[in-house]
């Protein structure tokens, strides 16, 4: 059994610290390791402000790719959602850690010389979590962390663990008490001349299952000293006088990045396909208090001989199970 890492539920003292209260500096994210990652053009950076502690993630790709967007469950924090982007940014903070996606479209401008015709402009969508429910602060993902996660982006690695978007997360919130640190999480895989990376942000009201349907991560029962599926105590919970209210505050964001040809259709059906998939490794998922967002970019280089749509998307929804898994290490 993975160790407990317990989640502490902050105070909600008010009057907290935010971000123009203290002296922050953004610092680099660079979490427990890193996934490595053969697709070139795509780059990846991340920052954190360790007095949240909160973070952000940002990829790259400086020639833009086609991108479908699924949103899904009732909590969504989306920005952009385009059909077509130079970056895709997550980041902590709600609803205010959007800015940090507004520094990323500002600093890619500056890059590209302020250059603003219409076929110019640099297209950055993101996605926010909730990650205040750890800490007692309102420290925030803003304009000046997005950029410095832009800065530090490069070729051909992954973080993963507490780290850029993901390092305060949290999953297994059947009950707040029971819930524990998750973090963030990438894998590649390889098909051929097929590539498809997938990079999540597990930050979910469930809880984190594997292949063998073990809960590796979330609804951590400290008395009993292990985790259960979050399905068991729903079921305690049935004819109670007084119900468990729901814990609000739930989102796990993902990544795809692929170098396969597919058409918008298969784009869009594939995103849904694979983000469909990650219900397996995280249960239950797309909830009523969960704000899940799938970004899926294709650079359109090769095709994929022998093998449908929909057969890629099962292939690339065994990866993006592996980066659930690795999220929570």
């Amino acid at each position: 059994m993975t160790e407990p890492r317990p989640a502490t539920p902050s105070a909600y003292a008010p009057d907290v610290p935010g971000n123009p209260d203290l002296p922050l500096t953004p610092r680099p994210s660079p979490g427990s390791g890193t996934v490595p990652f053969d697709l070139p053009g795509v780059f990846v950076g991340t920052a954190e402000y360790e007095e949240g502690p909160t973070g952000c993630t940002v990829v790259h790709v400086p020639a833009g790719a086609r991108t479908a967007v699924d949103a899904r469950g009732g909590a969504v924090g989306l920005s952009g959602g385009y059909e077509f982007n130079h970056a895709v940014c997550l980041a902590g903070g709600s609803v205010y850690g959007l800015g940090a996606v507004a520094g990323v479209s500002a600093e890619l401008l500056a890059r590209n010389r302020n250059l603003t015709k219409w076929d110019q402009l640099q297209l950055v969508s993101g996605a926010v979590i909730y990650d205040f429910s750890v800490r007692d602060n309102a420290v925030h993902p803003d304009a000046a962390l997005g950029a410095a996660a832009l800065r530090a982006a490069r070729e051909g690695g992954f973080p993963v663990g507490r780290c850029g978007a993901g390092r305060a997360a949290s999953t297994g919130k059947a009950d707040f008490a029971r819930a524990e640190f998750a973090g963030q999480g990438a894998a590649f895989g390889t098909f051929g001349e097929a590539k498809v990376l997938v990079a999540t942000v597990v930050n979910a009201v469930g809880a984190v299952v594997d292949r063998d349907g073990t809960v590796v991560r979330g609804n951590y029962h400290a008395a009993e000293g292990g985790r259960r599926h979050p399905a068991v105590d729903y079921a305690e919970q049935v004819g109670r006088d007084e119900p468990a209210d729901a814990v609000r505050g739930n989102t796990t964001l993902t990544v795809m990045v692929t170098n396969v040809r597919l058409t918008d259709r298969e784009l869009d059906q594939v995103a849904r396909q694979v983000h469909s998939s990650m219900h397996r490794g995280i249960q239950p998922f797309h909830t009523l208090t969960d704000g899940d967002v799938m970004f899926a970019l294709t650079t359109d280089e090769v095709d994929l001989p022998g093998v449908p749509p929909t057969g890629f998307g099962a292939l690339a929804s065994e990866v993006a199970w592996d980066a659930i898994l690795k999220g929570v290490e």
